[in-house]
């Protein structure tokens, strides 16, 4: 009796105040799944970054000892005359400029793209918006094949053309998808209410909602940079101008060439005593070792900064409603 009264009491002093709700009791069982499910995300983490990992300290260890596979865990004979030698290869320099110029103005093209077509195939006026979507979907599942289109390359004057890294990628079916499923989930009062105070199509698309697709066009920059960044059979397919040749496509030939560049840099090395240079003569395992953490860098340290956006956007992009 005596407890009940309290308990009216209370309510009747503060009315809004709830009754606490006691925290689960942790069981044995729900501990060990958690600490099992921790283990579970460290050893795979630990497998995405090792290979990392073992290319950077290869690459700036003794050549001789990762020649022989010993440089396991941490670097031994540290050194980074690997990285000045590699950086004097020939062609390496405007590789780069042309990676990153490809990248750069693919990407954005590719994400203005994906981003104006997935607004537009939302419009019901928009003409025959049915035919154009599916015709543009269908290009997803069937290809001419790569003679063909090396053909219509070759006749549209983009083989030996630095275009060739851009134009054929600005329409992605698959990015137009994202887009078109946010925007759907985005509110139609704000296209409304911009109708309302005059504003036509155009001015709808880069005034209100492209402003507002943060997220999905991060998630489509992620995709399309990372794609245009590791793209090497386009080099190789259509073009033989070594001043277009990308990162890529020099890493595919390099790592092929390993064993006669290594001889190359080892006979221009000059004399030397026989310790330093059984630590620092290039060998094929360390020119391999090096121009793949060259390439592989850029992108580990941009990634992380788009993160945030790409699973916010992934998640908005990918589920409708």
């Amino acid at each position: 009796m005596t407890t009940t009264t309290s308990t009216t009491a209370l309510t009747a002093v503060n009315p809004t105040q709830q009754p606490r709700t006691p925290a689960p009791r942790r069981t044995p069982g729900s501990i060990a799944f958690t600490m099992l499910n921790a283990l579970v995300f460290v050893l795979l983490a630990f497998v995405c970054a090792y290979p990392f990992y073992y290319l950077i300290i290869n690459s700036v260890s003794a050549n001789d000892l990762a020649a022989l596979g010993e440089v396991r865990w941490f670097p031994q004979g540290f050194h980074l005359s690997n990285y000045e030698q590699v950086f004097q290869l020939n062609g390496l320099p405007m590789a780069a400029i042309v990676t990153v110029a490809r990248t750069v103005i693919g990407t954005a093209a590719t994400v203005l793209a994906s981003a104006f077509l997935g607004f537009m195939f939302t419009q019901e006026r928009m003409w025959a918006r049915q035919f154009w979507y599916r015709f543009t979907i269908i290009t997803m599942y069937f290809s001419a094949g790569l003679i063909p289109v090396f053909i219509v390359m070759k006749n549209l004057g983009l083989t030996n053309n630095f275009w060739v890294y851009v134009l054929p990628f600005i329409v992605q079916p698959f990015f137009i998808i994202l887009v078109k499923t946010y925007v759907e989930s985005m509110p139609a009062s704000l296209q409304e209410a911009a109708e309302v105070d005059g504003a036509n199509i155009v001015q709808i698309f880069f005034r209100i909602y492209l402003p507002n697709m943060t997220p999905i066009l991060a998630t489509v920059a992620i995709f399309s940079g990372v794609a245009q960044w590791n793209s090497f059979q386009d080099t190789l397919i259509y073009i033989t101008d070594q001043s277009l040749y990308t990162l890529q496509y020099l890493l595919y030939m390099f790592i092929n060439q390993a064993n006669s560049l290594a001889q190359a840099m080892a006979n221009s090395g000059g004399n030397v005593g026989a310790i330093v240079d059984a630590a620092t003569s290039q060998t094929p395992t360390s020119i391999r070792m090096t121009i793949s953490v060259i390439v592989v860098l850029p992108i580990i340290f941009i990634y992380p900064l788009f993160q945030r956006f790409f699973v916010k956007g992934i998640m908005l992009g990918a589920v409708k409603g």
